[in-house]
């Protein structure tokens, strides 16, 4: 089979589609991540291509939405992805099925344009950690996912199924990014299930991925509870988002 090849792609969402968790000082944000990394890929396959990132940490659906559908249209794009709606199952409340049909429709206008979409499940949080009791409801929002995606003709990315060998691995120090090696992973994902080749693997040489590992242990819950979990606390009672003062880290679509 010829390996696809995409000229504009321009993603969309918030950390998890910016990078945070996997830093890197020389680049916009200080962050690389998963997209960055497939962009890269797609640029040796292409002499034009071009690459914008639109995401922005702590963005909620509605605001990933309304912020970033129609910037996204107007760069005519021929490969969109697109991760919405994490922040929102996290919070104490929150109605799935209105969040569904909000990202049925911006996920059928990205449709129409005929550009390949690729949209996310999130991910398993599993029967421990800190968000084991809301398993339930990310089901069910990846199964609207799912749903969306047949309706559309998207590409499901699935990080629902992902089972890395050494999970903990995948993890940044505060449990809820992905660390380097996490967004290499879902780099490979994203690349296998377009059918781009890639020679990404979850090796580490250098020794360099795993520095901010997840950790475990008493001192590590600790440490967690008092350098994330509370400010992130704080910014729910106080109506703050960790993107306030962040913009798109590639608003415009330029090389890599």
């Amino acid at each position: 089979m010829t390996a696809p090849v995409f000229h504009r792609y321009v993603a969309l969402g918030d950390s998890f589609t910016e990078g945070v968790g996997d830093a890197d000082p020389s680049r916009p944000n200080g962050v690389r991540g998963w997209a960055d990394r497939v962009a890269e890929v797609l640029a040796t396959l292409s002499g034009d291509f071009g690459y914008a990132n639109l995401a922005v940490r702590g963005r909620m659906m509605r605001r990933v939405l309304d912020e970033q559908v129609e910037p996204a249209l107007a760069l005519s794009p021929d490969l969109v992805t697109i991760y919405a709606g994490g922040n929102d199952l996290i919070r104490p409340r929150v109605d799935i099925d209105a969040l569904g049909e909000a990202y049925d429709e911006a996920v059928g206008k990205l449709a129409a344009t005929g550009a390949t979409v690729g949209v996310f499940t999130a991910f398993d949080p599993g029967s421990g950690g800190p968000f084991a009791r809301l398993r339930g409801r990310f089901a069910v929002y990846n199964e609207r996912v799912r749903e969306i995606a047949d309706r559309h003709g998207a590409v499901v990315l699935d990080s629902w199924r992902m089972r890395p060998e050494q999970p903990a691995l995948m993890w940044s120090e505060d449990r809820l990014h992905l660390g380097p090696l996490g967004h290499r992973a879902v780099a490979i994902e994203v690349l296998d299930t377009l059918g781009v080749p890639h020679d990404l693997d979850l090796s580490d040489p250098t020794g360099s991925l795993g520095d901010t590992p997840f950790r475990a242990g008493k001192r590590a819950d600790l440490d967690w509870v008092v350098k994330h979990a509370a400010p992130w606390i704080r910014r729910r009672l106080t109506g703050r988002s960790s993107g306030d003062s962040v913009t798109a880290k590639r608003p415009t679509l330029t090389p890599i």
